[in-house]
């Protein structure tokens, strides 16, 4: 699938995979978690995200996936302590959307760091970021690329690799209930935590403003305050342990699938990047 989203790039072979991998620098840090993560023996990284709604946030969320790939190089024994800069792998950062994110009809947008004054010269940092809009309208990728695209919202074709995967899907979807959890599990598990941060930052600012309110004098203020934020931190340990019980389920969700298609004779990577992908 990556050779066909980068057909002018060399990507050699691909040697490593991992769905649903999750990078965060430090505990009171936000990460971010790569659907498929991919690296190749030719000192390339390919990050594959799979985005169903437009929160009108895909630029600047880029920015944080190229931050955490560079957090992974530099502290993942990648690029040795006395290595040059010029070792680090290319990075690959890659949206599949099932919306146009720039509203101009292309299948694909590719983007590279260049210059403003002359946009001939590119920085050549070994970054790429790449949009795939499967609502295209304009004739502008390959017919491999098309059909996998077609794919995605829900179009048949008789490419081999397009029919591998329906059968994959089909295969899945008899299991409903391991289906329904994975689907969860991989569509709404950002917009939980989401959820779950603004309600507890609203409940704690409704919380602090009544104990303020209804406060006496400023002693009183004080030791209500404080309670307040004993309530928060109480809180936040209890998301944590939430966040921690749903990265298990994930986790376990996602073994089971894998055995269950490696028991129908498909391969350990070849099982991982499918399910990244759908």
């Amino acid at each position: 699938m990556i050779r066909r989203i980068l057909p002018d790039f060399d990507i050699g072979h691909i040697e490593f995979t991992q769905s649903q991998r999750t990078s965060q620098p430090g505990i009171d840090t936000r990460g971010v978690r790569f659907d498929v993560y991919a690296k190749s023996d030719n000192r390339k990284i390919f990050d594959c995200e799979v985005q169903t709604s437009d929160k009108k946030d895909l630029p600047r969320r880029t920015r944080a996936y190229h931050i955490a790939n560079g957090i992974e190089i530099l502290t993942k024994d990648t690029l040795k302590r006395s290595g040059s800069y010029n070792e680090m792998p290319d990075v690959f950062v890659i949206f599949i959307c099932t919306f146009d994110p720039f509203h101009s009809g292309r299948h694909k947008y590719t983007f590279y760091n260049t210059c403003y004054e002359d946009n001939s010269i590119r920085l050549d940092d070994g970054g790429v970021t790449v949009f795939l809009n499967a609502k295209g309208t304009t004739d502008d990728v390959s017919p491999e690329l098309k059909a996998f695209l077609d794919f995605i919202m829900g179009k048949s074709s008789d490419d081999p690799f397009i029919m591998e995967l329906d059968e994959l899907l089909r295969d899945a979807k008899k299991d409903a209930r391991y289906w329904r959890d994975f689907m969860l599990l991989l569509t709404r598990e950002d917009e939980l935590r989401a959820e779950v941060r603004a309600e507890a930052r609203e409940e704690a600012r409704a919380e602090t403003e009544i104990a303020v309110a209804e406060a006496r004098n400023e002693e009183k203020a004080k030791a209500e305050i404080a309670v307040v934020e004993a309530r928060n931190e109480e809180k936040a340990k209890a998301e944590v342990a939430v966040v921690e019980a749903r990265n298990e389920e994930r986790e376990k969700t996602t073994r089971l699938f894998i055995d269950r298609l490696i028991n129908k004779g498909i391969s350990y990577n070849e099982a991982i990047e499918m399910l990244g992908l759908l």
